[in-house]
């Protein structure tokens, strides 16, 4: 009688430890990936740019979800060989195994890390004042380091009797390479082109010249930058010089 008693005790017990232990195992099964949604994307160790690259991941690929909350910019997610690893969260579309479709978990918000620590190259459109002309340039990017980056550029000053093209290069410093919001400073050389409205009244006229200035870059999400600044540009020949100030803002990217 009491080995029965005892039999049932047992059996009741590992009873209710497998019916407590199927809400935990269905809770810790997977329901949320993050896919890849851009050509290639790096996993890292934690949460930022500073920490190494673990894995680099192409456009399709699927990870398990480990929090649905993001650190940062960040998610944490699995990799199938069983490490734990972190992915920007806008380089990622999160899909639900049910469902197939975006799960509801924090988006990340506005602004992004910087893509300098990873980029090769840039583009920005420019646009503003030139001596208080409206002034458009075109300025690619070669990242050279994160804090530095060679950037050829040519615009088009309307000017009411004429139109100067002005191209050259010059030099960025991006003083903080890591942030959201990060100054720079540059410095560039080149020549300029007037081409006057009326060419029986005034000839074409060419120049060198020299800018120096700086501003800001705001990093924003899906690698867009938006790039504020202000600069002084001296024109010169060998016989004269002008003195003059632009102010431009465009959008950027980094890739």
């Amino acid at each position: 009688m009491g080995h029965a008693v005892l039999h049932t005790l047992t059996a009741s017990a590992l009873l209710s430890l497998a019916l407590s232990a199927a809400p935990a195992r269905a809770a810790d099964d997977p329901d949320v990936f993050a896919r890849v949604v851009v050509a290639e994307t790096e996993l890292r160790a934690g949460p930022g740019v500073s920490y190494r690259v673990i894995h680099r991941a192409v456009r399709g690929e699927t990870f398990v979800i480990e929090t649905r909350e993001t650190k940062g910019f960040w998610l944490q997610v699995l990799l199938p060989d069983g490490r734990t690893a972190y992915v920007l969260g806008d380089t990622v579309s999160a899909i639900s195994a049910e469902e197939d479709a975006e799960a509801g978990f924090s988006k990340p918000g506005i602004f992004a890390p910087p893509a300098l620590q990873t980029a090769r190259g840039g583009f920005a459109l420019m646009a503003g004042l030139y001596d208080g002309d409206g002034y458009s340039e075109i300025r690619p990017a070669l990242v050279i380091a994160p804090a530095i980056a060679f950037e050829p550029y040519i615009g088009v000053a309307l000017r009411l009797d004429s139109k100067r093209l002005l191209y050259g290069a010059s030099g960025t410093l991006n003083l903080a390479p890591d942030w959201a919001i990060a100054p720079f400073v540059q410095i560039g050389a080149g020549g300029v082109f007037e081409n006057p409205n009326d060419e029986f009244i005034a000839d074409d006229r060419r120049w060198f010249h020299a800018r120096a200035g700086g501003g800001l870059l705001v990093s924003l999400r899906l690698r867009l930058l938006f790039r504020l600044e202000a600069s002084n540009v001296v024109l010169f020949t060998e016989d004269d010089y002008e003195n003059r100030q632009a102010y431009l803002a465009g959008l950027g990217t980094y890739f």
